[in-house]
């Protein structure tokens, strides 16, 4: 019997649309998810700064940059 997976209003998952919402850039300047629609976008989260996993979750995203750039349509990457 399959179980059902229970979700918070909260929670990410993969491939499901993301409520909109807003947060300042590297440079304070606010940013919307909306700012995006009808592009893909890669939503990195990590925990705190300067620990193992951020970094480990950080190389990740940057050594797959060309598997990415590579399976893209109109999705820019920076």
């Amino acid at each position: 019997m399959a179980s059902k997976l229970k979700i918070s209003p909260n929670t990410l998952v993969a491939g499901i649309k993301a409520p909109d919402f807003s947060v300042p850039d590297q440079d304070g300047k606010m940013v919307s998810l909306k700012d995006y629609k009808g592009k893909r976008v890669i939503l990195y989260f990590y925990p705190k700064d300067d620990t193992t996993g951020c970094t480990a979750e950080a190389c990740n995203l940057r050594d797959n940059r060309p598997l990415i750039r590579s399976k893209r349509r109109h999705c820019k990457v920076t």
